[in-house]
């Protein structure tokens, strides 16, 4: 079997880029290794930039997500007591955010594939690549108890962190920074009603944060140790610390709805470089995670696609692979600004153990100056609702 692209995970990255391919008359075939049950009921990140809800339009597969979504016009900082406010239409020209989940995405993606009858493959383990430095590399995978060979002229890497691409480019081809926080989330879904903005707290015991998914799912965080276990913290506990890192002394604020998803995710940031070897191109979670604190993962895995997706055009149109060899550098800028953002928001905002009482009013001073500065609010905004895309 041959395609001309061959993409690898059905996550947003790769949905969104099948998509983009399909709209251009390009062939691919999606290979996923989970079922499709799996991959849609992932609960992941839910802060849409404006970018990607463009995308979503442009792509006319937005209906449901204009129908359900919810409009974040500011979010709001906690410490000491404090409040900063920052209002995204007033420091941004207008520009807001969009509450929409992952699972979401990803839902109306292969929905949309499936109905344009694209093929999607799930529960396909894809075991290994042959001649990625050629122009007719080879895909390996497995389905039930068969193998299979699909031969294709490009390989989209999309199958995330953990996934398989990234590892068959040969020891020494990738430069790879990493840095492990030495705290890690926990989060929770409660069915209950959120708390007006979305809020982010910096207290001694710790960051938090109160998110929402819609109006009556809350999306709450705290900051535990990396290693710790969801079995140390019932609902309650988990309920009377959020109370006390917000501010919210009286529960008045805060509803403590039934809790039905609780888990701990390390945080830290990854960058893989080049973001390609030979004709395989990674994009998304396969190349790069940023902490959580930015909101910046599906987003920036959008940015990757929307890029090569136009460089893949060009090249099967024309045969030009002059967009393909850019591809890398082009999204590295993004990608190396966006973890620049998150780091920022990172140290700002949670406690580190090995913090000296001067690192720690330092932070607080930093936290201080941004309650009386609108540049310093509208450096945050900017990234917040998502940079400018720049020319390609």
């Amino acid at each position: 079997m041959h395609t001309q692209v061959a993409i690898i995970g059905a996550g947003p990255a790769g949905l969104l880029l099948s998509h983009l391919l399909f709209r251009e008359g390009i062939e691919c075939v999606v290979l996923e290794a989970r079922s499709r049950a799996y991959v849609e009921d992932r609960v992941r990140a839910g802060v849409l930039e404006q970018g990607t809800v463009d995308l979503m339009h442009e792509l006319g597969l937005d209906e449901r997500l204009r129908r359900e979504s919810m409009i974040d016009e500011a979010i709001d900082i906690r410490f000491g007591g404090k409040l900063i406010h920052i209002h995204f239409p007033e420091l941004v020209a207008g520009k807001v955010v969009t509450i929409y989940g992952q699972q979401e995405v990803v839902k109306d993606l292969i929905a949309a594939r499936i109905a344009d009858g694209a093929p999607i493959d799930f529960e396909a383990e894809v075991t290994g690549f042959e001649n990625l430095e050629t122009d007719r590399p080879t895909v390996r995978y497995r389905k039930g108890d068969a193998e299979y060979r699909l031969s294709c002229n490009i390989i989209a890497g999309c199958d995330g962190f953990h996934g398989v691409c990234r590892p068959a480019v040969p020891a020494g081809e990738l430069t790879t920074y990493d840095h492990v926080f030495p705290f890690g989330w926990l989060g929770i879904l409660s069915e209950s009603p959120p708390i007006k903005e979305m809020t982010y707290a910096n207290h001694d015991n710790g960051f938090a944060l109160c998110s929402r998914r819609s109006p009556k799912i809350s999306r709450h965080y705290l900051q535990v140790a990396p290693d710790d276990d969801v079995s140390n913290w019932s609902d309650d506990r988990f309920w009377n610390e959020l109370h006390v890192r917000m501010n919210d002394a009286d529960k008045s604020e805060i509803v403590e709805g039934r809790i039905f998803q609780k888990g701990v995710t390390p945080v830290r940031a990854f960058v893989a470089a080049p973001m390609r070897h030979g004709r395989m191109f990674l994009a998304g979670d396969a190349a790069h995670i940023v902490p959580p604190t930015g909101a910046k993962g599906l987003n920036l895995a959008a940015t990757d696609v929307r890029v090569l997706a136009r460089a893949l055009t060009q090249y099967f149109r024309t045969g030009s692979m002059e967009r393909l060899d850019r591809y890398s550098e082009t999204c590295l800028r993004r990608v190396w600004k966006v973890v620049r953002y998150s780091w920022f928001m990172t140290s700002l905002l949670h406690r580190f153990p090995g913090h000296s009482p001067f690192e720690r009013n330092i932070q607080l001073g930093e936290l201080d100056y941004l309650l009386g500065s609108r540049a310093g609010r509208q450096t945050i905004a900017e990234n917040y609702v998502g940079l400018p895309l720049e020319d390609e």
